[in-house]
């Protein structure tokens, strides 16, 4: 029995949806002190902390879930939906998850036990209520990202440029709506499971996902163009100055706005052509051509920010 229950209790973590938790370090990313030790722990132990309020948020979804999730192709197959984890166990740790997140976060600050707070009761409510209702689904969802980046800049005391703020909204809400739109055309699945998809169309949909990826590519280029960049005593920024001082007066960071098209564009190609709409996760992990647009992307920033 013991057997069994270690990788499932492993397996409804969801430790590959730890991945939406590193939107905790974009605070020092764009303030100059991703390699500052300091100012690194701080925000490490901000998404140490995050992950665990997530997976108890996921055990908790799963709990309330279960009778839903054992008529799904794919749900079926999760611990508690199989079976493979009983309810109690799975209170248990999920209960125990929160304890220690919150207590950690309280260790932290007081703001960021606050913003914690805010995050578990904001999955608390979307797995019972917001869940149930079309739009304010999506809204529950990208608010749950927007908590994760002022709890970046809460834990180091850096704030997130504007436009960088709504870029990760409105990605937030595409991703939402694309995975909406997978569910809503999961033959056999959709509606008996997910009582929102009943008020949801297919046009409308579209339509959600065609304006919050247009203006995630707005609010990211105006970031981009507008935002003044920091002065991070780079490495060649002595050397620029006396050879070349034209080149830091340019936008260098408008160079990467391409990658950030190439990579929604190829994220909805996925999302509407493949089967994995349902987990964005996956579609992040696992797609060769994504993850090369997002790693030269994310590349990129560092050179321009850390090194120019």
């Amino acid at each position: 029995m013991m057997v069994k229950t270690i990788p499932a209790v492993f397996r409804v973590l969801r430790p590959n949806q730890w991945v939406k938790n590193f939107i905790v370090f974009a605070a020092i990313i764009f303030n100059g002190k991703l390699f500052d030790p300091q100012y690194f722990l701080l925000s490490l132990t901000g998404f140490i902390i995050f992950c665990a309020l997530s997976s108890a948020s996921y055990i908790f979804n799963d709990v309330i879930d279960v009778k839903n999730d054992q008529v799904h192709p794919d749900k079926k197959n999760r611990p508690i939906a199989a079976g493979i984890l009983s309810i109690n166990t799975a209170i248990e740790l999920a209960f125990l998850l929160v304890f220690f997140g919150l207590i950690g976060s309280i260790f932290v600050s007081t703001v960021f036990f606050t913003v914690s707070t805010l995050f578990t009761l904001l999955h608390v409510l979307y797995s019972t209520i917001l869940k149930k209702y079309a739009v304010f689904d999506i809204l529950g969802i990208a608010f749950s990202f927007i908590l994760r980046a002022f709890a970046g800049e809460v834990i180091t005391g850096y704030h997130l440029p504007f436009w960088l703020f709504l870029t990760i909204l409105f990605v937030a809400l595409f991703v939402a709506s694309t995975k909406r739109h997978a569910e809503l055309l999961r033959e056999g699945a959709g509606t008996k499971t997910r009582p929102s998809l009943f008020q949801y169309r297919e046009h409308l949909l579209d339509f959600y996902t065609s304006m919050f990826g247009s203006a995630a590519i707005l609010a990211y280029s105006l970031f981009a163009f507008l935002e003044e960049p920091h002065t991070f005593n780079a490495p060649i920024r002595s050397f620029l100055t006396t050879v070349l001082p034209q080149a830091l007066d340019r936008k260098w960071l408008v160079v990467t706005i391409p990658f950030i098209i190439y990579g929604l564009m190829r994220y909805t190609q996925l999302a509407y052509e493949g089967t994995q709409g349902e987990r964005p996760e996956k579609i992040i992990t696992t797609d060769i051509p994504l993850i090369a647009s997002i790693l030269i992307w994310g590349l990129g920033v560092i050179l321009i920010l850390y090194v120019l």
